[in-house]
């Protein structure tokens, strides 16, 4: 489970959710796929697998105190934004 922003990098499809999450706020899974249609094809159970995955990897938490489970970010966009480009950054120009 990741415990800071410097334990994991999310793959792309990791961080369209995340993008969606950020933008929208704590919400179900069936809302985060059919807003991932408006993009392309993507089934609800590979919607769903992917949120049950960053669930357990600890870049989103789940509010089950209801009948439809809540998916919320876990980190801020922008610390989860500013890993990613010192990543880009170190690997791409050796850290200048």
């Amino acid at each position: 489970m990741a415990n800071d922003i410097n334990t994991f990098t999310p793959t792309d499809s990791e961080l369209e959710i995340l993008q969606l999450l950020w933008t929208n706020g704590e919400s179900s899974v069936r809302f985060i796929n059919d807003a991932l249609n408006e993009k392309r094809e993507v089934g609800y159970t590979t919607t769903l697998k992917i949120m049950q995955i960053m669930n357990d990897k600890g870049l989103v938490t789940r509010n089950t105190e209801s009948k439809i489970h809540l998916y919320k970010a876990k980190f801020q966009e922008t610390k989860v934004k500013n890993k990613l480009m010192s990543t880009f950054i170190s690997n791409a120009f050796n850290g200048s």
